[in-house]
């Protein structure tokens, strides 16, 4: 499960990286290589990383359970790899507006996602394998039986 794991890790943050470097080459792109520039996007896109996110994520939360991961430092991956899923969408949503007539994709945003999106797999790749000791913002009560309800008071009827 975990080969499976990161496996599809790899193949989902491989994609987030290098498409903005594709989406950079749409500027020069002629008719015909603009087809053959958006048929690899989108393929790239809903062929491989679509997949490999949804395998991580499902056997990210398998790992889970089979683990019983339950420190801080993981609620803190999770953070990140909730960003990354973020970064998956609005990739989404880039792919169907870029190959509109007159749309470009300007360097400095190509520039300004790939290295946020290092960023953020370097995050994820430090808190797995330190494990660092980080503070666990979430009371010990929480996770008593009605320690939501001492939280956040419920209107009693």
């Amino acid at each position: 499960m975990k080969f499976v794991h990161i496996a599809a890790i790899s193949i989902w943050c491989a994609g987030l990286v290098c498409l903005p470097g594709l989406y950079v080459q749409r500027v020069n792109a002629e008719k015909d290589a603009l087809h053959r520039l958006q048929a690899l996007v989108r393929f790239i896109y809903v062929g491989l990383m679509s997949p490999s996110a949804f395998a991580a994520i499902a056997s990210g939360t398998a790992l889970i359970f089979m683990r019983q991961t339950f420190q801080p430092w993981f609620g803190y991956k999770l953070l990140f790899v909730g960003i990354l899923a973020t970064l998956h969408i609005l990739t989404g949503l880039v792919i169907i507006r870029l190959f509109n007539e007159g749309q470009v994709y300007p360097v400095w945003r190509f520039i300004a996602v790939t290295v946020f999106t290092l960023l953020v797999v370097c995050a994820v790749l430090f808190l797995v394998l330190a494990k660092p000791e980080l503070p666990d913002f979430l009371s010990k009560d929480l996770f008593r039986p009605g320690g939501l309800g001492q939280l956040i008071p419920f209107p009693r009827s």
